[in-house]
């Protein structure tokens, strides 16, 4: 079963994360970041942009509030430059830690119903695999945009979790 502190710990790791991507994404040139690098969203910024679109449409859902109008195809491009990006990524990810704060045993234990655009269909699942889901999907693109700033010769941070600064008394 899923905790609350789980849910702040990777909170707390997407936006270490995400801190270490801010910085160096702000330093590359737009060509550099928009160039196709034959992964699966193509570049860089593509990637970054959907795992933000994500991220924004699955804290709606967890909120029970309107999500981006945005569709799925349309993610790679949802901000439109890497300054509107990380301003918009560290808004999220202070308000991913909020949410995980907040949540509770019962919310994750609970049902989430909601309208799947990628399938095109209504889907209920448990809340709970719907959070993991929710961290395992930012970490695994996550993976995909170090390794292309691995293949271009810059050095993101470390990704293991365990060396998260201050990273809490289950580590």
């Amino acid at each position: 079963m899923l905790t609350r502190e789980y849910c702040i710990t990777m909170a707390r790791y997407n936006a270490w994360q995400n801190r270490g991507l801010r910085k160096l994404l702000q330093e590359m040139s737009p060509s550099d970041l928009t160039k196709d690098r034959g992964t699966f969203f193509g570049s860089i910024f593509a990637t970054v942009n959907h795992i933000l679109w994500a991220d924004t449409v699955w804290i709606a859902r967890f909120e029970g509030k309107p999500a981006p109008k945005v569709s799925i195809q349309d993610s790679t491009s949802f901000q439109p430059t890497a300054a509107a990006w990380s301003g918009e990524r560290f808004r999220m990810d202070g308000h991913i830690l909020l949410w995980a704060e907040k949540v509770t045993s019962l919310d994750l234990m609970s049902n989430l119903t909601w309208y799947s655009g990628a399938l095109e269909a209504e889907v209920s699942k448990n809340k709970g695999g719907c959070v993991m889901h929710f961290f395992n999907h930012q970490t695994h693109h996550r993976g995909q945009v170090h390794g292309m700033l691995t293949q271009m010769g810059l050095e993101p941070e470390a990704t293991d979790l365990y060396l998260m600064p201050d990273q809490g008394p289950w580590l």
